[in-house]
């Protein structure tokens, strides 16, 4: 009796060990942060919860940003988007081209809204409208 216990409590510990494993790999957030150490692109966000920002990375900066909900003509939508990022010393060697690539991914997601960037962004992005 004791080894079939025995033998049913390892079968126990394999299932656990490989659906810890399964969802360690799939975890959004790791793979956020191992796009941002590959500096690939990378869009973390639960367009179901308006409430909870949503995180991006390219070329190894880490973005965040916060959704207001508004209306358009037909219906409630998320309708501006205040983008920063919290290490503004890794936006080094960053492009204003860059910027507009994150810029239209952000829109392929919120097609009705308009994206403003927090400081220091916003002085590279407002810097051409000057030119």
């Amino acid at each position: 009796m004791i080894i079939i216990l025995f033998r049913f409590l390892i079968l126990l510990a394999a299932v656990l060990l490989i659906y810890t494993a399964y969802k360690y790999i799939m975890n959004p957030k790791r793979k956020l942060e191992l796009a941002q150490d590959k500096k690939q692109f990378y869009f973390l966000d639960d367009p179901e919860n308006v409430k909870k920002n949503f995180l991006l990375t390219y070329k190894g900066v880490l973005f965040e940003g916060e959704k207001y909900l508004g209306t358009t003509e037909n219906s409630f939508d998320v309708v501006s988007i205040s983008v920063w990022t919290s290490q503004p010393n890794s936006l080094k060697g960053f492009e204003r081209n860059d910027l507009y690539f994150v810029e239209r991914e952000i829109l392929i997601h919120y097609p009705h809204a308009r994206v403003e960037w927090k400081n220091p962004v916003n002085k590279l992005v407002l810097s051409q409208q000057n030119d």
